[in-house]
């Protein structure tokens, strides 16, 4: 069971782990309105309820959800295959960075340390988004769901990315916007500072993370503060 006690923040901070869609990039908006027209596309739309559910989570337990709760009669699998050409043609048309995502990305390579990115997105198209809006060149690390057995909320994304970077779980701070996320990052032993994108923070979140802060450019900020007392340090 997940510990409902927040880490600290390390001090040196020796590595940071960033999730990618909603964190980094302004994708979870773009993925709901896909979600939502394809399902109404269909004559069976999919409440807002249920697709909030889904945010953060790999596909596999998106369609496990939706089977839960729609039923076996739903067009699963058209579903998925109308929404994934709506939602890529807005990528290709370019989906936007989340506020701050280059300041503080920027912040953390001027300094010298080094970045994982720890994202449910299978491994081509992780890469290949990254790419796109021109992100990819920042990370060190990049860990997708095609690189482990267990997806966020389990711990071995996080895991895997702090020793792919080569430092313990507790020298690292993870960044999400998920509840998926926050519970992988903080099962991992990693201090998380969550930045939420659609949904306010549940109360699970806000005991779990380290900070709850309303942008990447706050968090830029938190780790400038004469009193924070939190270095960097490669």
């Amino acid at each position: 069971m997940t510990s409902l006690t927040p880490a600290a923040l390390p001090d040196p901070i020796r590595g940071v782990i960033f999730d990618m869609d909603g964190t980094l990039i302004d994708s979870e908006t773009a993925q709901h309105q896909a979600f939502t027209k394809a399902s109404a596309a269909l004559g069976a739309p999919v409440a807002d309820s249920v697709l909030h559910e889904m945010v953060g989570v790999n596909r596999d337990a998106a369609q496990a959800l939706l089977s839960r709760r729609l039923g076996p009669d739903f067009p699963l699998a058209r579903f998925f295959a109308d929404a994934d050409v709506l939602f890529e043609a807005d990528v290709e048309a370019g989906l936007p960075l989340r506020p701050g995502a280059r300041l503080i990305l920027d912040h953390f390579r001027k300094a010298g340390v080094p970045l994982a990115l720890c994202t449910s997105t299978i491994g081509g198209t992780a890469q290949a988004r990254l790419e796109t809006v021109g992100l990819l060149h920042y990370f060190d690390v990049v860990v997708t769901r095609s690189d482990v057995t267990h997806p966020k909320p389990h711990p071995e994304p996080y895991l895997l990315a702090a020793n792919r970077l080569g430092f313990a779980p507790s020298a690292c701070v993870a960044v999400e916007d998920s509840v998926a996320g926050v519970r992988s990052a903080t099962s991992a032993g990693i201090a998380t500072i969550l930045v939420p994108d659609m949904l306010p923070p549940t109360q699970e979140q806000v005991l779990l993370a380290a900070h709850v802060l309303p942008s990447l450019s706050h968090v830029r900020d938190l780790l400038l503060a004469p009193t924070a007392g939190h270095t960097i340090s490669a």
